[in-house]
């Protein structure tokens, strides 16, 4: 019994330990997000015609 119940609790703490890994990795990618945000680029503009060439 001894053996069951410390899967048990390996396998809870295993999983609390991966969520809470992806809920850090999701907040750092909606901080990315806010300071790096998606530009809308206008329809048939090429970039090279920002640059100048």
């Amino acid at each position: 019994m001894e053996n069951l119940s410390f899967g048990i609790v390996l396998t809870i703490v295993g999983m609390g330990g991966t969520m809470a890994t992806l809920w850090i990795i999701s907040q750092l990618v909606n901080l990315l997000k806010i300071f790096f945000p998606i530009r809308e680029e206008g329809r048939g503009q090429n970039r090279s015609h920002e640059k100048g060439g």
